[in-house]
């Protein structure tokens, strides 16, 4: 699909084509409103130049997202005309130049906004950050998946994805980034393979110790992330506060891991306690003394996902495989089920 550009100012269209080559689109260009009006409802973005501002309110297109003004100079009429059309936005060049470059660089990403889970342990220890990158590889399988890794004390889930000696961004060099990140620029970006990549720290012993990204790197990321790929999958920290609870809130479903233990239910009580809301939360037991249908009559929280006993994990983690190997896995067929439901 081709964004729009509304323009009939020679330099504002040579700035905009520039920056649409350089993302790789061809945009499709109309110099009066009226011919606009064909492809305004299914281009996925419109950039309009201010001057054709007058003529476009003049036509009263139907509201829409994904419409943006551009100008070089606005004034409060440029403002106001772009309130009248519905823009989401007025861009000034040329320091808006990187934030329509990102905007060109998402026309050819996925059209929907992608599922973001949410993995956090009930307790330490349980295999939170194992079942994460299990359902990013097995989802990498069928589309682009991302990994992001939010515990700076983990052991680093581009190793547990077999990831960690292929080169690509880590969160230490977001961390001086600004500016808006364009969600193709982050899939090509971070480490990956066979569909699965990764957003983790460089490692231990090689930039000193890790710790969180500022929130709103996060939200950038989280952002870019859900708009380039059809599945996001945030292993989250037990002990960050608030900013594992806000981070939880952005998921569109959370899997707490709960040992099925007297002392595991113990712990992930109080996990779910220190939460406001726990509807969007379901229990992914392991498998122990105490029953799944036990776990989610004590916790009051549906069971979304069992976790099967998968021998050889450790091994294949180790052989730099990732958690999930061969296609009879247990641990493949459970996540693979899992992830069929919730799409």
């Amino acid at each position: 699909m081709q964004p729009l550009v509304l323009t009939r100012d020679p330099s504002l269209l040579d700035d905009l084509a520039r920056l649409a080559a350089g993302a790789g689109v061809r945009p499709e260009v109309r110099s009066d409103a009226v011919s606009a009006l064909a492809s305004w409802a299914s281009a996925p973005l419109v950039l309009v130049g201010d001057d054709l501002l007058p003529d476009l309110v003049a036509v009263s297109p139907p509201r829409r997202a994904g419409v943006v003004v551009v100008c070089r100079d606005p004034g409060s009429a440029t403002f106001r005309l772009a309130l009248d059309v519905g823009a989401s936005s007025v861009a000034e060049l040329p320091s808006a130049e990187a934030h329509l470059a990102a905007l060109f660089a998402d026309v050819e990403e996925i059209p929907t906004q992608g599922l973001v889970l949410g993995v956090i342990g009930g307790a330490g220890g349980v295999g939170a950050s194992t079942l994460a990158c299990a359902l990013g590889q097995v989802a990498g399988l069928t589309g682009p998946s991302l990994v992001l890794d939010t515990d700076p004390l983990g052991p680093g889930l581009d190793r547990v994805l077999g990831l960690d000696e292929v080169p690509g961004v880590r969160w230490d060099d977001l961390a001086a980034s600004a500016g808006r990140l364009g969600s193709r620029s982050l899939r090509d970006a971070v480490p990956r393979r066979d569909g699965v990549g990764v957003l983790t720290w460089t490692s231990a012993g090689t930039s000193g110790s890790a710790a969180l990204p500022p929130v709103s790197t996060l939200r950038d990321v989280l952002a870019a992330g859900r708009r380039g790929h059809h599945l996001v999958v945030l292993d989250i920290a037990r002990l960050s506060g608030a900013v594992s609870a806000e981070l939880m809130a952005r998921c569109d479903l959370v899997l707490v891991v709960t040992p099925s233990s007297i002392g595991g239910v113990v712990s992930t009580m109080r996990v779910l306690a220190s939460l406001s809301d726990t509807s969007h939360l379901r229990l992914a037991p392991r498998r122990g003394p105490v029953s799944a249908s036990e776990l989610s009559a004590t916790t009051g929280v549906r069971i979304g996902l069992e976790v099967p006993h998968q021998r050889g994990v450790d091994e294949a983690v180790d052989l730099g495989l990732g958690p999930v190997r061969g296609r009879r896995s247990r641990l493949r067929r459970a996540v693979s089920e899992f992830l069929a439901e919730v799409a």
